[in-house]
């Protein structure tokens, strides 16, 4: 994976972490244990600090950056969707982020909230627990149920899981041919 320090800083990635091979880290990142980062996942703490904690996953194509002097915070079991964009933001424990959602400075997203896909949460917004958070920009809709939040942590189970597998198991490797009349 492409890791770079600046200011003599270096990111920090537990062993039980699997960041893609495309995913990029710059400077002061921490990936804590059984995380995900999926592939052209960019992580960038040359400002603030960026902390990915314990089994928290960041997808495909995810951007987290900071201010200076700000942090961007995954809490434990953080669920971040495909193509979203952190910046200088809190998500809390259990929390998800939906698909190419924005979440700006200084917005909290509660434990087990979840911001719908596309959603646009606005710099200092706190999003209170447990809340389901729609739009753009991003509206709290209503309290979530025992069961959609059990449903969300079994989806990031299966992205600790994954970690598992790709540090067992992924390597790169050239396509296959087929014969040309399958074609």
């Amino acid at each position: 994976m492409p890791c770079y320090a600046i200011d003599g800083v270096v990111p920090i990635v537990d062993s039980t972490a699997f960041v893609h091979p495309t995913a990029v880290l710059l400077g002061h990142v921490v990936i804590g244990p059984n995380c995900y980062i999926g592939p052209c996942a960019s992580l960038r703490g040359d400002f603030g600090q960026v902390v990915i904690k314990k089994g928290a996953n960041v997808q495909d194509n995810c951007v987290i950056h900071s201010f200076p002097g700000k942090n961007a915070i995954v809490e434990e079991n953080g669920h971040i969707g495909h193509g979203a964009i952190l910046h200088g933001c809190l998500v809390r424990r259990d929390a998800l982020v939906g698909m190419n959602a924005v979440v700006m400075d200084e917005a909290e997203i509660g434990e087990q909230s979840f911001i719908g896909a596309c959603a646009f949460v606005p710099a200092g917004m706190k999003i209170e627990p447990r809340s389901l958070v729609l739009g753009a920009p991003a509206k709290i809709v209503r309290q979530l149920t025992d069961k959609e939040i059990a449903g969300k942590l079994e989806g990031t189970l299966k992205y600790q899981q994954l970690a598992v597998r790709c540090l067992k198991s992924m390597v790169e490797v050239a396509p296959c041919r087929p014969p040309p009349e399958k074609y």
